[in-house]
C-alpha cells in the first residue's frame, strides 16, 4: 500500500498565477493537492538508477534497429527514416528530455519499463513545478523530492547552444494553437532556456512555415505525424527525428529481445503472448486502444484513434495501488541523465482522466 503525507493544499489562485489553468477536469479536480506519495531515499534511488540504465538500452536498441533496417517492424514512416539515420548519426546530444513510465518501485515492487515517452512528453509543468510548490506551501521539515528537472533541462539548452554559436544560437519554440497543456509545457521549456540569456522565440505550428530559420527549433508535435517534414539546412530539430525509434513502442519487443535478463524489462513481442499480456499500439497514447487479455479472453480495453497503428504485445504488470483501489503509475523524467519524479493514478488502464500525485522523499533518519 503506498504512503501519503498529507498537506496543505494549494489554492487557485497559486496554480493560475503560474498559467496552470487545467487543474480541474469536468469529473473533478486533476491535481491531488492535499497529500503527497511519500517514498524513502532507497526508493528514489532506485528509480533515478532504473531509468539511466533503461535510456542507455534505447540507445542501443536505436543502433540495433538502424544496423538492421527494422524500421517496418518499428511501423515508422518510410519518408522519415532518412532523417531518423542522419539525426542519430549527428545529433545523439539534442535529446532535450523525455519521460519514462514505470511501473512499481514502491510498495516492495520491482520497477518494470511500462513506456518511453521520448518524443512529446507532458507532465513537466505538474512534475518540474507545482509540486514543487505544494512543498513549499506545506512548510514540511526533514524532506526533500527528487526533483532537478527545470536545471537539468536548463542546462541542457545552454550545452546545446554551445554546439552551434553559444549564447548566440537561437531557439524557436512551437505546438499547434488550442491545446493549453501543450502551450504551457513549451512556454516553459522557453522560459527555462530565456533563464540562461538564450535567444528565443515562440510561434504556433501553423504560423511556422515560412519563417526565418532559427539554429533550433523545439515542436511539441509527434514526429509519426510530420511524414513530409523537410529540415532547413541550418536548422536543428530538438528531439530529433531519431527520438521516433524511442517513441515507438515496438522498441519494447527489441530492448527485450537484446536484454531479455534485464530485470526492468517485461516480456514483450511482436506477437501474442502465452501469458496475460497488454495490448498497444506503437504511438498510442494517453491509454487509448489498448486491451488486457488472458487466455485468450479480452478482460479489458480503451476506444481510440490509434487502430491504424501496428500492435506490440506487453506482458500484463499490476500497478501498486492503494485502498480505494486507485493504480499508481511512476513518471521519471530525463534529460542529461535522470532528474525527477511524479506520479499519475486512475484506472487499470491509465487515461487522460488520471490524476497528477507528487511526492517527497522521507528523512528516514530525522527523529
Amino acid at each position: 500500500m503506498p504512503s501519503f503525507l498529507s498537506i496543505k493544499p494549494l489554492k487557485n489562485e497559486h496554480l493560475e498565477k503560474i498559467g496552470f489553468l487545467w487543474f480541474k477536469d469536468h469529473d473533478g479536480e486533476y491535481i491531488v493537492r492535499d497529500k503527497l506519495l511519500s517514498i524513502t531515499s532507497q526508493e528514489a534511488q532506485a528509480y533515478h538508477d532504473a531509468t539511466n540504465e533503461l535510456y542507455k538500452m534505447y540507445e542501443e536498441g536505436a543502433e540495433y534497429v538502424i544496423k538492421n533496417n527494422l524500421f517496418e517492424q518499428l511501423d515508422i514512416p518510410p519518408s522519415l527514416i532518412p532523417e531518423i539515420k542522419r539525426s542519430f548519426a549527428t545529433e545523439r546530444e539534442l535529446h532535450l528530455y523525455g519521460r519514462f513510465d514505470l511501473s512499481g518501485g514502491i510498495d516492495n515492487r520491482e520497477i518494470k519499463l511500462i513506456e518511453f515517452n521520448a518524443d512529446t512528453p507532458t507532465l513537466l509543468l505538474e512534475t518540474a513545478l507545482i509540486q514543487v510548490m505544494m512543498l513549499e506551501y506545506a512548510q514540511l521539515e526533514n524532506v526533500s523530492q527528487f526533483n532537478t528537472i527545470y536545471g537539468a533541462i536548463a542546462e541542457k539548452f545552454v550545452a546545446i547552444a554551445a554546439t552551434k554559436r553559444g549564447e548566440y544560437s537561437r531557439f524557436l519554440f512551437s505546438c499547434v494553437e488550442g491545446i493549453e497543456e501543450e502551450y504551457e509545457t513549451v512556454k516553459l521549456l522557453e522560459r527555462m532556456a530565456k533563464e540562461k540569456q538564450l535567444s528565443t522565440d515562440f510561434c504556433y505550428l501553423e504560423e511556422s512555415e515560412g519563417r526565418e530559420a532559427f539554429d533550433f527549433w523545439f515542436k511539441l508535435y509527434p514526429w509519426e505525424d510530420m511524414e513530409h517534414f523537410q529540415r532547413e539546412e541550418e536548422q536543428s530539430m530538438l528531439n530529433p527525428a531519431y527520438t521516433l525509434l524511442y517513441q515507438s513502442k515496438g522498441m519494447l519487443a527489441i530492448l527485450y529481445k537484446l536484454f531479455p535478463d534485464s530485470p526492468y524489462l517485461l516480456e514483450t513481442s511482436f506477437s501474442p503472448l502465452s501469458c496475460k499480456y497488454v495490448k498497444k499500439r506503437m504511438f498510442g497514447r494517453e491509454g487509448a486502444n489498448i486491451e488486457i487479455v488472458e487466455n485468450s479472453k479480452l478482460l479489458k480495453a480503451t476506444d481510440g484513434i490509434y487502430g491504424e497503428y501496428k500492435s506490440i504485445y506487453q506482458a500484463y504488470t499490476p500497478f501498486v495501488r492503494d485502498a480505494k483501489n486507485l493504480h499508481y503509475q511512476a513518471g521519471v523524467f530525463y534529460s542529461n541523465g535522470a532528474c525527477g519524479l511524479g506520479f499519475r493514478r486512475g484506472a487499470e488502464i491509465l487515461d487522460d482522466m488520471s490524476q497528477f500525485v507528487g511526492h517527497v522523499v522521507r528523512d528516514e533518519t530525522a527523529v
